[in-house]
């Protein structure tokens, strides 16, 4: 299977980057997306309609912020939205597929914003979807993929030091990335690339993007039993068409 993550950072203004023709050119199995920052009413009709999918939106009730969508080829089994938290689940961060061998999560977690003002409710957030990742854990193998808006390590971003206190690579969200990895959660792009230099988001500002000075926040984690079954992973850096770009994960099931 080829699973593809991607913050298409608004799906409007995506799809007028070329959204849909990369769409067809990769043809993912399953794609996910975080930041659609639309609501139904006004999510492109050739997005709710395209052809060979089970398509589920999950918008937040605030007009034009986060939410996430998911694009299925194999129907699922089921698929839940949120976690049962109003507080996170208002803002449409979390979409759970279940299929016969394993659950499929996709995930926008909190940004802790400039000042770290949203620092406490990215920490509690971070620590809840832990919890309910484990307790699917317990019942068939997980994936987990998304736009985690945390570089966990200092070679996943260009300039560590002068970022150390800056959202997105606090001491206590690098200390939660850690605890996660630590519970035996597996960071699969790791699993095949160990050198720095690979991003997956840049600064619309100062042409960080042709420079690389990027960061690495967007993940593909699969539970341990999973390990074996992962082919690839890596970083679809040529896509345009967001400040992010698309993540893709082979699987065999």
């Amino acid at each position: 299977m080829l699973l593809i993550s991607w913050n298409v950072n608004g799906i409007r203004a995506c799809v007028r980057k070329g959204f849909i023709e990369f769409l067809r050119s990769h043809n993912p199995d399953i794609l996910a997306i975080q930041e659609l920052k639309a609501d139904l009413k006004s999510i492109p009709p050739e997005v709710k309609n395209y052809p060979g999918y089970y398509i589920y939106f999950n918008p937040a009730k605030r007009k034009g912020y986060a939410g996430t969508a998911l694009f299925s080829k194999p129907k699922p089994a089921n698929v839940v939205f949120g976690i049962g938290i109003s507080k996170f689940d208002d803002e449409g961060r979390v979409i759970t597929a279940e299929y016969e061998k394993f659950y499929f999560v996709n995930v926008y977690f909190p940004n802790s914003q400039h000042g770290l003002t949203r620092l406490d409710f990215k920490i509690e957030f971070d620590n809840k979807i832990h919890e309910y990742l484990n307790s699917l854990r317990e019942k068939k193998p997980v994936v987990v993929c998304g736009d985690f808006n945390v570089a966990h390590k200092e070679i996943d971003l260009a300039n560590p030091k002068q970022n150390v206190k800056n959202a997105g690579f606090t001491p206590e969200e690098r200390a939660w990335m850690d605890r996660f990895i630590e519970d035996g959660w597996i960071d699969t792009f790791r699993l095949f690339t160990k050198e720095g230099g690979h991003y997956t988001w840049w600064s619309y500002r100062f042409n960080a993007r042709a420079r690389n000075i990027g960061w690495r926040v967007d993940y593909f984690i699969v539970s341990p039993e999973l390990r074996d079954k992962v082919k690839r992973s890596w970083i679809l850096s040529d896509v345009m068409g967001s400040d992010h770009a698309p993540i893709a994960l082979e699987l065999e099931v």
